[in-house]
């Protein structure tokens, strides 16, 4: 598929991932719409990509909380009157806060949920069905590394994006021979304001077990993502380590978690070595 000419909705596009596949998608000739909740941070992110497209770009912007249904489809709406249906869904609205399974409140499990499972499953349920009638359309289902391998220190994060997972597999067998195709993305450790924020409280055996994958940048992932999705592939891992987990993990588990323990407990030593 092209990008030209398509309406590309984006949840999560005022900042990192969602706003690189904006510009990105807008620099191919998409009709664009970013979803977040800070009206002012949306501002800016219609004018960098507009600012970035030669000749402007058409870009709408709607502030919602992907976590309450009734915003979300209110911002689907609004988008669709301007844009019209929307042709590629793309879901990247996240949010994580690692930390010790014991100290973090159910709260935080909670919200965690709410945004990056439920934040996914109302837009594609607004939009799946219109596409399904037109017999076409793409939905993009931003999950995370974490969405592969349970990590230390993400036991409210890796969940929801395993929850993506399990999502993105049984749709895309619903979908198939409609028209519309369904992809799940995998990013690696990804240089954003959310990964900024996830650092303020990620515990040090969490940044010992994420060094080794490498920092992309959000347009690398987003020039990856937005290349697999026109080629119609179903996973999109970018990196050789999280294409080698996605295929291998089932194999590899009982190394992989060898290997973690070995690395988080060398880590907690070393932070405890630090202490005074």
């Amino acid at each position: 598929m092209t990008l030209r000419d398509q309406h590309v909705f984006i949840t999560g596009g005022s900042s990192g991932i969602g706003l690189e596949l904006g510009r990105q998608a807008a620099a191919a000739g998409a009709r664009v719409s970013l979803v977040a909740r800070d009206p002012a941070r949306l501002a800016a992110a219609r004018a960098a990509i507009r600012a970035a497209v030669p000749g402007g770009a058409e870009v709408v912007t709607a502030s919602a909380d992907v976590a309450v249904e009734a915003e979300i489809l209110g911002a689907l709406q609004a988008a669709e009157k301007i844009h019209g249906p929307v042709d590629v869904l793309i879901t990247s609205a996240g949010v994580a806060r690692p930390g010790h399974f014991a100290e973090i409140p159910v709260a935080v499990f909670e919200r965690t949920m709410a945004v990056n499972y439920f934040g996914t499953l109302y837009p594609l349920k607004a939009v799946v069905p219109a596409m399904r009638q037109r017999g076409r359309g793409a939905v993009v289902l931003i999950s995370s590394g974490a969405g592969l391998v349970g990590l230390f220190g993400y036991t409210p994060y890796a969940p929801s994006k395993f929850a993506l997972r399990g999502l993105a597999e049984a749709l895309r067998g619903e979908l198939q021979d409609t028209g519309v195709s369904v992809t799940i993305v995998y990013p690696p450790d990804t240089d954003t304001p959310q990964l900024a924020e996830e650092n303020l409280t990620k515990p040090a055996e969490t940044k010992a077990l994420t060094a080794g994958g490498g920092l992309w940048t959000a347009e690398a992932v987003a020039r990856v993502t937005l290349a697999g999705v026109q080629r119609g592939r179903f996973a999109i891992t970018p990196g050789f380590q999280l294409t080698a987990l996605a295929w291998l993990h089932s194999i590899l588990a009982p190394v992989l978690n060898w290997s973690f323990d070995r690395v988080a407990r060398r880590a907690r030593r070393d932070a405890a070595a630090r202490l005074p």
